[in-house]
């Protein structure tokens, strides 16, 4: 795996969500070698004893259960210190959700833009209409659930300053899950002026997010800019897939590398169903906007 990598001409690697334990001998062989340089990792890594398949949810810091706060306190504790094993900068993390048993806003929004495929939503009265009252359910019941992230966050910031770690606080593309885009300049004012943490912008994410009329791409990164630490780098199609090849989507990256600066990490998190051209030629376009 990590061979591949390098031959595509990466010297810097990112280890996902994805990784079994019966993968690392041979990943810290591959960095003892000098293979190859990990730049960051990706909670949690490396994934649980029987867990095969990638799971970044798996226990999540919003959880009010009590064992389940546990478990993920000490398996983010264990991705930390795997990744100070392997020197990484940065441990990119979820912040977790807001559970729906019943009537799930996300699901409303969801039915609507299939029906309305192809349309513009942030122009749809009905649409903002049904946004609007979705967010209202959303944040009369996420109270509980934000808290417990925050406290969490908290909790787990000493240990990560230890271990010389910073955690990169990433924005997601699910309606349910947290932080609320608007609220991230307010979380991360909120944290310690030494903590070590910063803010991971996902841009396939804020683009699904401007598309639901959540965010504007730009907007949301001038606002950010002061916390950022890296990128996760892939397009959005027309149809609303992520993780496509630089250049075969509909999002500005000219914008995007406005923001770049010389400290970040700049990571390509690309489908595993693309041709080894498209992971090429991702690279090239990258390195020509740098």
């Amino acid at each position: 795996m990590v061979q591949e990598m390098a031959g595509l001409g990466f010297e810097h690697i990112e280890l996902s969500h994805g990784i079994r334990i019966t993968l690392v001998p041979g990943i810290l062989r591959a960095v003892e070698e000098g293979m190859v340089k990990i730049g960051s990792t990706h909670n949690f890594c490396p994934l649980p004893t029987g867990i095969n398949h990638a799971a970044p949810n798996l226990f999540e810091p919003s959880a009010p259960d009590a064992r389940e706060h546990e478990q993920w306190l000490r398996h983010t504790r264990r991705s930390i210190d795997f990744a100070a094993q392997v020197k990484a900068r940065v441990l990119v993390c979820h912040l977790g959700s807001v559970p729906f048993s019943w009537f799930n806003p996300e699901k409303a929004l969801e039915r609507y833009m299939d029906q309305q495929a192809g349309g513009v939503l942030t122009a749809d009265p009905a649409y903002q209409a049904l946004l609007a009252k979705s967010l209202a359910k959303l944040r009369k019941k996420l109270g509980p659930y934000w808290a417990a992230t925050q406290a969490s966050v908290k909790e787990i910031l000493g240990y990560a300053a230890g271990k010389g770690v910073k955690l990169g606080f990433e924005n997601r593309e699910g309606f349910v899950e947290l932080p609320l885009d608007a609220d991230y300049p307010g979380f991360m004012a909120g944290l310690p002026a030494d903590a070590p943490a910063g803010y991971w912008h996902d841009t396939g994410h804020a683009d699904l997010k401007q598309t639901m009329g959540l965010l504007d791409h730009r907007a949301h990164l001038e606002t950010m800019a002061p916390r950022l630490i890296g990128f996760h780098l892939h397009d959005v199609n027309a149809a609303g897939r992520d993780h496509q090849a630089v250049g075969d989507g509909k999002i500005d990256f000219a914008m995007v590398s406005r923001f770049w600066r010389p400290e970040h990490l700049l990571v390509l998190e690309l489908s595993p169903r693309l041709p080894v051209e498209a992971v090429v030629s991702s690279k090239a376009k990258i390195e020509a906007l740098m």
